[in-house]
């Protein structure tokens, strides 16, 4: 059923850019805002110490190491469509702040180093993505490297993410020897010029598949590249626009982003192909995305994008409806109501003031603490989105401040940041002392070097002895709160607390948990944690 935001929600393509760490994703991104034109200049990456870095990589500490531990969100225009992008941390790392913001998407971009082909984290992504029957596009990135054989590199795809691969682009050559990416589809070659560092319109353009021009000029490069087309024209898959929606087909391109090569390419197809926001589910209900009330989830918080400011900002996927500057929305978690005013839109940390946004847009609301990660907001009807993930730790760490007339921020910063979903911060009920609990060891670090530059504070984080973490719940058939809460006072040197107050235990060893599950049959224990109620969702622990 068509309605007058119908038009709108049409022009939204929103995605995320995933990949191992080092394949490239966070140049790509700088690239397609190149291409977009929403940037004239490309930030290098790998330029630490230099005044330019990568626009997508806005926090102190990115700056430093060169590499993404924060997802950003940038917002741009193409073809007369609205572009949503959202680049996520590739180090495993922080994958929790990946896994939520692949929850507010409709496509995903995956970055493949040629050299490398599939990698870990690669794995890891595309699993979540796989749960969810995200569309995703592929880019192979670093072509002008010495790097695997193309065919090779389909083939691991296709064996390794249990997906049909087809080809869009093709290279012809390798590293050196390099030569450009014939566009199958346009049956055009698109020839390789290195070093590129503006968005010049300029690149050589030669018609034709076959053009006879092409073994005088590139040799056996050619050759190679015109036998392997020739075998993909007779056996690899024609392209299922079905089959890529549903998350079984993905389009491939070869190019090297550092080089702009390859890019335009992979920014038309997101418009061609990447789906319009859809459907989302509620516990409650279907939402539209063209539906005429608002609503919206938070499915990222991020303190202090303007140190000077000490802000913090709720990321919002818009569901559905027309959002509008000042109009009162409600908080379905907490019934409170809001009317802001200083909405915002993001270039990463470079911000406009936002007036009106559609489903699929991605919206800052700057707010103290009022939302939380998986607040729904509507315009009054009670909803609640689902599906936005936690974890249980791997890693946990004891902190206390080194000035102790510091501890009231200590405590502050590190509430902000839980809120935010940096850190995994446990209120033990037995102790004053705060647990922190984190997937790696960086995210340790990146907490720690955030409370001494953005809170003042200089803090000491030690060795644990609890290595695992489970939430716990109890059916109401089973005893519910009243059993809940026996069980956390036998259980108190043991049981803390997380951010949004749901009980969790801790242990120092894997058996030490069975001997508890056996002893209190009627508790259930949870390795994952959605907002909306704990859900066992199998295909993502899986």
């Amino acid at each position: 059923m068509s309605t007058d935001l119908t038009p709108q929600v049409r022009r939204r393509r929103t995605f995320a850019i995933i990949s191992h760490p080092d394949a490239g994703k966070t140049t790509l991104t700088e690239k397609l805002l190149l291409f977009s034109g929403a940037i004239q200049i490309a930030g290098s990456v790998k330029a630490r110490k230099a005044s330019r870095h990568a626009t997508s990589d806005w926090m102190e500490i990115e700056k430093q190491r060169g590499i993404s531990v924060a997802s950003s969100v940038m917002q741009m225009e193409y073809r007369d469509c609205v572009i949503n992008l959202l680049d996520t941390p590739g180090h495993q790392d922080f994958s929790e702040d990946t896994y939520r913001v692949l929850t507010a998407v409709d496509a995903a971009l995956m970055v493949i180093d040629a050299a490398n082909g599939v990698e870990p984290q690669t794995r890891r992504l595309l699993q979540v993505c796989r749960a969810r029957n995200t569309p995703i596009l592929t880019f192979v990135n670093k072509m002008d490297r010495e790097v695997q054989e193309p065919l090779a590199l389909m083939d691991e795809i296709e064996r390794e993410l249990g997906m049909e691969v087809v080809p869009f682009t093709w290279p012809v050559g390798m590293g050196k020897s390099f030569h450009g990416v014939m566009d199958l589809r346009e049956e055009r070659m698109r020839v390789f010029s290195p070093g590129e560092d503006r968005n010049h319109n300029d690149d050589e353009i030669l018609e034709g598949l076959h053009n006879p021009l092409y073994a005088d000029r590139f040799g056996m490069a050619y050759q190679q590249a015109q036998g392997e087309i020739e075998l993909l024209t007779d056996a690899a898959p024609a392209f299922d626009r079905e089959a890529f929606i549903g998350g079984h087909q993905t389009p491939m391109f070869f190019g090297s982003a550092v080089n702009n090569f390859g890019v335009r390419e992979v920014l038309d197809a997101l418009v061609d192909l990447a789906p319009a926001p859809g459907s989302r589910a509620s516990l409650q209900r279907e939402v539209e995305p063209d539906e005429k009330k608002f609503t919206g989830v938070v499915f990222k918080i991020q303190a202090n994008m303007d140190p000077a400011h000490r802000d913090r900002i709720a990321f919002v996927r818009v569901a559905s409806g027309h959002f509008e500057r000042g109009m009162r929305l409600k908080v379905v978690r907490s019934g409170k109501e809001l009317r802001p005013n200083t909405v915002v839109s993001f270039l990463s940390q470079r911000r406009e003031l936002l007036d009106e946004a559609f489903a699929g847009d991605i919206i800052g609301i700057p707010n103290h603490g009022v939302l939380q990660l998986g607040d729904t907001l509507t315009e009054g009807e009670s909803l609640q989105f689902t599906g936005l993930p936690f974890f249980a730790p791997e890693m946990f760490r004891t902190v206390e401040v080194a000035d102790p007339l510091r501890s009231k921020q200590l405590r502050a910063g590190l509430t902000q940041l839980g809120e935010e979903g940096a850190i995994q911060v446990f209120r033990p009920v037995a102790s004053a002392m705060l647990l922190l609990g984190a997937v790696g060891q960086l995210q340790f670090e990146v907490v720690a070097h955030r409370l001494e530059h953005e809170y003042g504070v200089k803090a000491r984080i030690m060795p644990s002895r609890f290595q695992v973490a489970r939430w716990v719940t109890c059916e109401e058939a089973d005893g519910g709160e009243k059993e809940l809460k026996r069980f956390i006072e036998a259980n108190s040197h043991r049981v803390a607390y997380d951010a949004v107050d749901a009980p969790t235990v801790l242990v120092e060893y894997a058996p030490e948990l069975r001997a508890i599950e056996q002893n209190w049959p009627k508790i259930k224990f949870h390795a994952l944690r959605e907002h909306a109620g704990l859900v066992f969702q199998r295909r993502l622990e899986g």
